[in-house]
């Protein structure tokens, strides 16, 4: 059998892997200026906590983990809870009859909701507000495609405990922050949960706010025609889709939109809360100085049932690909587990679909391209013991060393430091043991030097510091 991922997840290489680290290092190194604090939860949560959280089709996405022993048994005889009814009209209700004899876990969805098991669980230890990040993997049962896994990283951060709209702008700030540190070029979108209820009030379907909700977010897949289309399905009466044309088609810049819902939700409470909390987040954005393009996009929807007020995506300016970071305020999230009262907000940066933009883009700096910043050769064993204290030395400097194994031919040393983007490799013989030095030569340009142990670990640390600073002048 030739072996192979499950579809939908990937290997990562020790390159990935280091490139991968680079944009997990950035994100949190923001997240901790910031003040906040790291936090992780188990892989695999109660059914029961992820189960009705995230609408309907995200339901449909959870891993299910099968109970342990002989659970077909026990699902077909019944549970201690009564028996387990198997008379169901369709496939659909025969699996729901049988999941709680045959699951009752599955993998987390995202770390939102396992944050607020977290919170409510651990209350008696938290200070309110709390300021939480976590980047761990999630998992969908979704169909793979470009920019989209089955198992993925999340880095979420979050605040619960105040409904403080100063931790929205802060918020944008950190995503304009680590954007910045990556070099990458993004635009956000905001919009907020009021004001798409009062616009599904103002078009007359106000009880069909979840189905507009995810129709409209897809505008950006199937264009205007098919959201129409899929509102029709979804049981939204032609004359309402038809008055919300205008919602979707409207240009100009934030001040323009704000103004248009001025007068188009003039009539609805709580769409009128969307745009005075919206104004207020755009204006904290500015006397913060903010940075990152931000817009206001009343087609943003995002489709997680638990957004109630502002609503954030981010997209790649510079190669397509869906949303690279996202999150919202959610009110109340914490009273489903039992404490109530409780608002949060929080955002979500997609590590996976930024890696694949920065790669396509060619923005991961050069020095990431290898692990091992020197390559000692190896003479034989009285040239090896002497390598030992200097790599030391190095090493004590932050310096990345490895000896080669073997005394084999140089071309052989030299090619596995090529193979390897090794840049540098150093030479300890007999002569330069005697005389206190190292021969070190760059592998790029072939120029060689003799510098004692304090010379060669400046020398590494200046032009370590100016492949970065030049990574990032060639990005700029």
């Amino acid at each position: 059998m030739k072996p192979s991922t499950v579809k939908g997840t990937r290997d990562f290489t020790p390159l990935q892997m280091r490139r991968r680290n680079y944009i997990f290092d950035t994100i949190k190194e923001v997240y901790r200026l910031h003040g906040y604090s790291p936090i992780e939860t188990p892989a695999m949560e109660a059914l029961s906590t992820l189960l009705g959280k995230y609408g309907e089709e995200g339901d449909k996405l959870l891993y299910k983990v099968l109970n342990s022993g002989n659970f077909m048994e026990k699902a077909l005889k019944g549970s201690s809870e009564g028996p387990c009814r198997l008379e169901a009209s369709s496939a659909e209700e025969l699996s729901k009859a049988l999941l709680p004899g045959i699951s009752e876990k599955g993998l987390r969805y995202d770390l939102t909701v396992p944050f607020a098991r977290f919170v409510v669980q651990h209350q008696s230890e938290l200070a309110f507000p709390f300021k939480r990040y976590q980047l761990q993997p999630v998992w969908r049962a979704d169909r793979p495609q470009k920019g989209r896994y089955r198992e993925f990283y999340q880095c979420d951060a979050d605040v619960i405990g105040s409904d403080s709209l100063l931790y929205e702008a802060e918020l944008v700030q950190m995503i304009g922050e680590v954007f910045a540190r990556l070099a990458m070029r993004v635009k956000v979108k905001v919009n907020n949960r009021k004001i798409l209820a009062g616009i599904a009030q103002a078009v007359g379907c106000q009880d069909k706010l979840a189905a507009l909700t995810v129709a409209i977010d897809k505008i950006d897949k199937i264009g205007l025609d098919g959201v129409m289309a899929e509102l029709r399905e979804r049981g939204v009466e032609e004359d309402a889709a038809a008055r919300l044309v205008p919602v979707l088609r409207i240009e100009g810049d934030t001040g323009a939109r704000l103004a248009f819902l001025d007068g188009f939700l003039s009539q609805s409470p709580e769409g009128r809360r969307g745009i005075e909390e919206t104004r207020e987040i755009f204006g904290l954005l500015a006397r913060m100085e903010v940075q990152v393009p931000c817009e206001l996009d009343l087609s943003l929807a995002r489709g997680l049932n638990y957004y109630t007020g502002a609503i954030f995506e981010v997209k790649s300016e510079d190669v397509p690909m869906g949303s690279i970071c996202g999150g919202g305020r959610y009110d109340d999230l914490t009273g489903i587990f039992g404490l109530k009262g409780l608002s949060g907000v929080g955002i979500s940066f997609g590590a996976d679909r930024i890696y694949d933009v920065m790669e396509e883009a060619g923005l991961f700096p050069p020095a990431l391209d290898s692990g091992t910043e020197v390559l000692f050769v190896n003479f034989g064993e009285r040239e090896r013991d002497w390598t030992f204290a200097p790599m030391s030395r190095l090493r004590s400097e932050g310096i990345s060393v490895e000896l080669y194994p073997s005394a084999v031919k140089l071309g052989k040393q030299f090619g596995y430091a090529d193979s390897l983007s090794i840049p540098y490799v150093a030479v300890l013989g007999e002569n330069e043991h005697a005389a206190g030095k190292l021969l070190l030569k760059e592998m790029k340009t072939g120029m060689q030097q003799e510098l004692s142990l304090e010379e060669a670990a400046a020398l590494l640390k200046r032009k370590r510091a100016g492949a970065q600073e030049g990574g990032r002048e060639e990005k700029d």
